[in-house]
């Protein structure tokens, strides 16, 4: 498969996926910000900033808007095309890297990611948004996981799939741990807080719901929400597929399919790194977790990412002597644009 197919297929995947998980937290927050209609200005600000300072977004934000507010902060992740995370700015990529490879995707997938495109962009989602932004955030969820079910449905297992299946599953990974990391950043340096308020608990429901993890959760621990059961769901559960465990441990799958190889060895640095963080995750325990502090924890996970991702990129994308300098630059950028503050 020719290296720019790959990136481009890989970063489809990405892109998709990234346009869902900011719906999600998007949608979940809103939702959020209704039970605390009644508080001042400063505590509705101090809920609205983490979420763009987790997202890794809040240097471009700053730069366009002084202040994080509902409204700021979603036009800044739903509309804005300066902030190349946007929800839109999402989309328009993803539909781009799938316009350069179509024949390597099927005709649903492209129909249905089109339909996305043209919807972002029309001025029927802006007045869907602002009529009722969950109904906007579900056109977004609806068609990202539709494209998902097509993709399983009818695309061939070949290398393109696998790329495919990497992308999707390097960023979901990083998105949870983003997600989580929204309300971990508030916890103790290192340890479990000694009681949660009502409002504490109300926000630790709330990343559940922007994983889709509340049903989930409640089969496993019940209705008794608490920061220690939401992070082992969320980071260490093997079956859930929206935990980093979960997805880690696709991805290592997809990269050993790519290169053929099995269980045991590795054949490049992406597979190294991303077997070692499987196997770290395989084997901690949510009580080191805390004990080490939830926040750095999380905050090792996304570098551990980014530097697979970097791997990835060196070793199955940026040949030098196949690619001019402009395309070099454009993937370069791709691969910088979810690095850390």
């Amino acid at each position: 498969m020719l290296s720019r197919v790959a990136h481009s297929l890989y970063w489809m995947a990405r892109y998709i996926e990234r346009a869902e998980n900011v719906a999600r937290i998007l949608d979940v927050n809103l939702q959020l910000f209704l039970e605390f209609a009644n508080r001042d200005d400063d505590d509705r600000h101090d809920r609205w900033l983490p979420i763009v300072r987790a997202t890794g977004d809040l240097e471009v934000f700053r730069a366009h808007h002084p202040r994080a507010t509902a409204a700021s902060v979603a036009e800044f992740m739903v509309f804005q095309q300066e902030n190349p995370n946007s929800i839109v700015a999402s989309v328009c990529q993803a539909r781009e890297n799938a316009r350069m490879v179509r024949d390597q995707i099927t005709m649903e997938t492209w129909e249905e990611l089109n339909h996305l495109y043209l919807f972002v962009l029309s001025p029927q989602a802006r007045q869907i948004w602002l009529d009722s932004p969950p109904d906007y955030f579900n056109q977004i969820k609806t068609s990202s996981l539709l494209l998902g079910g097509l993709s399983a449905a009818t695309h061939l297992r070949n290398e393109g799939w696998w790329f495919n299946l990497a992308g999707r599953f390097i960023e979901r990974a990083d998105k949870t741990s983003r997600i989580l990391d929204v309300h971990g950043q508030a916890l103790p340096a290192t340890g479990l807080p000694a009681r949660l308020s009502q409002a504490d608990a109300l926000a630790w429901v709330s990343v559940l719901r922007s994983c889709s993890a509340w049903d989930a959760f409640k089969s496993l621990y019940g209705a008794d929400v608490h920061p220690r059961h939401v992070a082992e769901m969320l980071m260490l559960n093997e079956n859930f597929p929206r935990s980093i465990r979960f997805c880690v441990e696709r991805l290592d799958e997809a990269l050993r399919q790519i290169s053929g190889v099995s269980d045991r060895p590795f054949s490049n640095e992406a597979e190294k790194l991303c077997g070692r963080l499987a196997a770290e995750l395989r084997f901690t325990s949510i009580e080191e977790v805390f004990n080490a502090g939830l926040h750095g924890q999380l905050d090792q996970i996304q570098l551990h990412l980014n530097q697979i991702g970097e791997a990835l990129f060196q070793t199955y994308i940026f040949h030098a002597f196949e690619t001019g300098p402009e395309t070099r630059r454009v993937q370069q950028e791709e691969q910088q644009q979810q690095q850390l503050p």
